[in-house]
Order: structure tokens, then sequence, then C-alpha cells
């Protein structure tokens, strides 16, 4: 069913779904969504405006994440329940060194417009994707792949190709990749968005394709406004085993959680996936068993500004050491989150499994709360740069004021000045991320991480390797990119693990980031909706939900 060599991390991820019944909607009335229980009935969702316009590889946040995974399917999908990468238009993938392979697609599968899809929309989209003259944040997932340092060369250097020379077409299934190192868990990576095909439509009409993405998925984009909202409908010619169980899904803007969460308890709304922590007092007597709450591969830190030397100096691994002991885990998670946030002991996430890298403890005391070590660590670090600091964050989801409020008082407190530690909201989480990613920050920063795969490798390489997609912070460390080289390239599973815990390690030697704690995938939907699930990556499994 796999590819012949490769690792099986994936299975080591939690199976978290929770099924239940279901709350009255405008998007079932007003939007013309009405259902019966046939499968034609659209339910509502809360939704945040993604960062960028939904291309593949360009999109690395959650909001953008979720649609890509209605609209798109790939060469394997993580299994809903359990995590676990699976052939989806794969027929299989082969490999006898961990370094070459060769890809064979389904017959049968076709884009929304009535296009096939051959092996060559694979190969056009990953060379679309790692050319660096397209500017896509995710080029970096196509590293691995030969020619790459060709299609885009570091430390601005030019540009000497648009394709990448270890990709290669044999046949309309077939394609091979040759890859610049072994990469035995190459294979399980191949679920993420920025690995699905796309169609000629794109090259030959990029921006009206933008306007009205076209995809392979289970559902088709029928209309998207920005600030209000994006019409999803089911794709009736869709030919995968995961047909939606519903009409369509129109995703809602909102720039409050607390208004998603009125908006649902009135009717208004069908689904909210992202509980605010005002409402955890009294979420379970509201909606009784239509409230999930459930583990999910999600970790909250700490990211700080390695670009700006105020933050990299000598001795500055003292100070983010000083900060995390600070910060009373136990008491926020407690008493703003209820306990559906558990304090974390690493930087990766319990659903990974013991098997599959996660570490308990491997913080050590750098993560436990002692006001009197935290001043000592921070003064002999050379105290805080210009003596205070904010904590910037998006507004507009994820509760994100009330624990960022909590974590500065509880620095302030520990430090004995209540000026040292500040909120900095920022209006949007669009906004939030373009400041982010454009290195405009200068202090700390909500740096939460949803895992794109359940292995390890995702929860350090993306964010802490030299000029990683996702290292916002542009924190850099030669041993650590070392060993996370070597874990790439044992075929050893046990082998593998051992090296990037060793990675983390080093993570932990320098606070390259400060782990808060691990985060429950919550969600509260309506009386009209039954089968509501999350998936391991905290994410409703809309094709799933049916509405009656």
């Amino acid at each position: 069913m796999r590819g012949a060599t490769h690792a099986r991390w994936a299975a080591c991820a939690v199976a978290v779904v929770l099924a239940a019944t279901a709350c009255g909607d405008n998007g079932g009335g007003d939007e013309g969504g009405g259902g019966s229980g046939d499968g034609s009935g659209t339910l509502s969702a809360s939704w945040t405006d993604p960062q960028n316009p939904l291309e593949p590889a360009n999109t690395n946040e959650v909001q953008g994440g979720k649609v890509l995974d209605m609209i798109f399917r790939g060469l394997k999908r993580y299994n809903p329940k359990t995590g676990a990468a699976e052939d989806m238009l794969a027929e299989k993938i082969d490999t006898s060194d961990s370094q070459n392979f060769t890809i064979t697609i389904k017959d049968g599968w076709k884009f929304s417009n009535g296009e096939a899809v051959t092996a060559q929309s694979f190969v056009d989209a990953w060379n679309y994707g790692a050319s660096l003259k397209n500017n896509q944040k995710n080029a970096y997932f196509f590293g691995y792949i030969e020619g790459y340092d060709k299609t885009h060369p570091e430390d601005g250097g030019k540009q000497t190709a648009d394709t990448l020379s270890g990709l290669k077409v044999v046949d309309d299934k077939t394609f091979t990749v040759k890859l610049n190192q072994k990469f035995s868990t190459f294979p399980d990576t191949l679920g993420y968005s920025a690995f699905v095909p796309l169609p000629k439509a794109f090259f030959d009409d990029r921006a009206g394709w933008l306007k009205k993405p076209v995809g392979n998925g289970p559902y088709s984009v029928e209309s998207y406004t920005k600030g209000s909202q994006m019409a999803l409908k089911k794709w009736d010619g869709y030919t995968g085993d995961d047909k939606a169980q519903n009409g369509g899904v129109t995703l809602k803007v909102y720039t409050d959680n607390n208004t998603a969460y009125t908006d649902l308890m009135a009717g208004n709304l069908d689904l909210v996936d992202d509980v605010p922590a005002s409402q955890l007092r009294n979420v379970q007597s509201d909606l009784g068993d239509r409230y999930i709450n459930t583990p999910a591969g999600i970790i909250q830190t700490l990211g700080f500004p390695f670009y700006d030397k105020a933050w990299d100096r000598d001795g500055m691994e003292k100070v983010r050491q000083g900060l995390s002991r600070a910060i009373n885990r136990e008491q926020i998670t407690d008493t703003i989150f209820q306990k559906t946030r558990t304090p974390a002991t690493d930087w990766t996430s319990p659903v990974l499994g013991a098997e599959g890298g996660f570490k308990e403890g491997l913080c050590g005391d750098a993560c436990e709360y002692n006001a009197a070590e935290a001043k000592k660590l921070i003064s002999e670090g050379g105290g805080i740069p210009g003596g205070k600091f904010t904590i910037s964050y998006n507004a507009d989801t994820g509760s994100h004021k009330e624990w960022v409020d909590a974590v500065c008082n509880s620095i302030n407190n520990a430090l004995g000045d209540d000026k040292a530690c500040a909120g900095n909201p920022v209006g949007t989480f669009a906004d939030f991320r373009n400041q982010v990613s454009q290195q405009k920050l200068s202090g700390p920063f909500r740096a939460g991480w949803q895992m794109d795969y359940p292995l390890i490798q995702n929860f350090l390489q993306p964010l802490y390797y030299t000029n990683a997609s996702s290292n916002d912070g542009k924190w850099s460390n030669a041993d650590f990119d070392k060993l996370v080289d070597q874990a790439n390239q044992e075929t050893d599973t046990g082998k593998a693990v051992e090296l990037f815990q060793q990675a983390e390690e080093v993570v932990r030697d320098n606070m390259a980031a400060i782990p808060l704690w691990y985060q429950n995938g919550s969600a509260g939907y309506s009386e009209r909706l039954s089968n509501v699930a999350l998936n391991p990556f905290s994410v409703p499994v809309y094709d799933e939900i049916k509405v009656s």
C-alpha cells in the first residue's frame, strides 16, 4: 500500500475523532442550504481570511489550509482519525534506496473543470512551487529534490533553471523523483498541500484561477468575497471515496471568535472550530455533546526576532530561558483555558507518541515556573533589550489577548516590574502574518504551530532549520541543521527519531522558541449537524458532516 522502504512514523498519531449529533443557521435558510439528510444541505462555519491567495505552494497557515484540504487531493492523505499517511492519488510509490522514487498515480482522477489529473499535473505544480521567481512560501518543501539549488538559489544567487532536474515525467500516470540525499520519510510528506497537482488552467490564466481556484477535491469554490465569506459547493463529479456528505460549506469571516460563538448560540451559524477562552466555563452547559474537545497536533510557542541583533547577542539564550521560567504555564492553562491546554514540556506534540518522537520533559527546568531563577537568568544574560518588550499577536482569533496578557502578568510579577512585558495586538491574522513574515517585529511574537503531517521532523525542520519556510525569527544553528540532515538520511526509524531528539535538545539549549502549551482542538456545532469531528490537525472533517 505504501512505498517500499519509507518509515512509518505517521502511524504513531493518535486517533482524535468524536462524532455527535447536532443547531439552526441562516446558512441553511437564507442561503438556500436547508437540509433533509439527503446530502444536499449546506452548512456555515466560522473562518478568517487567509494571508495569501490560495496557491498551494504559497499557503502555510491554517485558514488557507482549511480550504486547500477541501478543494484538493494529493498523492497521500492523512487519515482524519489517526493521522496516518495513506495513498490517495498514489497507486504506488516505489524506492529501493530512499533517494530515487517512482510514483504511479491512479486512473480516473479529474479537476473540477474536467481536466484530467496526470503525472504532468504534479511535476508542473512542483516546478512552479520550487521556482524562485514565483516567490512561494512553501518552496522550501521542494528543497530535497535534485536541482532545487538551481531553481531556488539562496543568499541572493541567480536562478539558473526553471525546472527541477530531479523530476521526470515517464508517462501520463508515472513520474520519477530524484532527491539530493536520502530522505526515508519523503513519501509521508506528500499529503501536505504544497505537493498537490495543479491544472493547466492555473498556468494559462493564473490571475483568473486565483479568483476562483480549481482543484480536484470533493468541493469546488463557488465564490469568495474577502472580509465576508467563501462559498464552497459539493462537486458531484468527484471520484474519490471521501465524497462530501453535504451540499456545501459557507465559510464566514469573523474578526472576533466571541462573535462567532454568539452567532452559533443565536442560530446564525452552524459550526465554530475555535471556542473562545471566555466561553470555556459555560460551553459544556451551552452545547452538551455538541461540544468537541480533543487532542491535536498543535503547540503554542513564543518566537523571537533573531534578525534583530538585540535579541541575538551573546548571552541572550539565558534571557530567553529566564523568560520561559517566568511563565506560570499551569496557572494559565487552568484558569484561562479550563485545562483545554496542557503545559508544554518539549517542542513537539504528545499526539506523536514516544515512538514518533515525543519526549515528555525534554525541556526540563527551563519550562518550569521559578520566579527567582527567572530573574537570575535574565540578569546573567545581560537583561531584556531596552528593559521592556511586547508580545505581538493577532487579535481576531484564538483568544490570544487573554493568554498574552496572562503571560505578561506572570513575567512582570516574577521580575517585580509591571512594565517589563505588554501585549501588542495586530488587528487581523493576515496582517499579523505579514508583519511576521516580513520581519517587521522587534520583540517576541505568538508562534503557534499546527502540524502539516504527523512526523517529529515537521515540528522541528520547518521552524528551526536555517532559512526554512516557517523559520519566521530567522534562528540559525549549524549543529541543529547537521542533526536534521543526518536524521532525514537515516532509514532506521528509531535512529532517525533519536537524531531528531538530539536536534530538539539544541533548540532547548538555545531556547530558540519558548514552548507554552499543547493545544486541544475545540469546536461547537448546531443541532442541524451530525457526524462532526476534528482531525488530528484540529480542522473539521467538513466532507463527513451531515446536515438535517
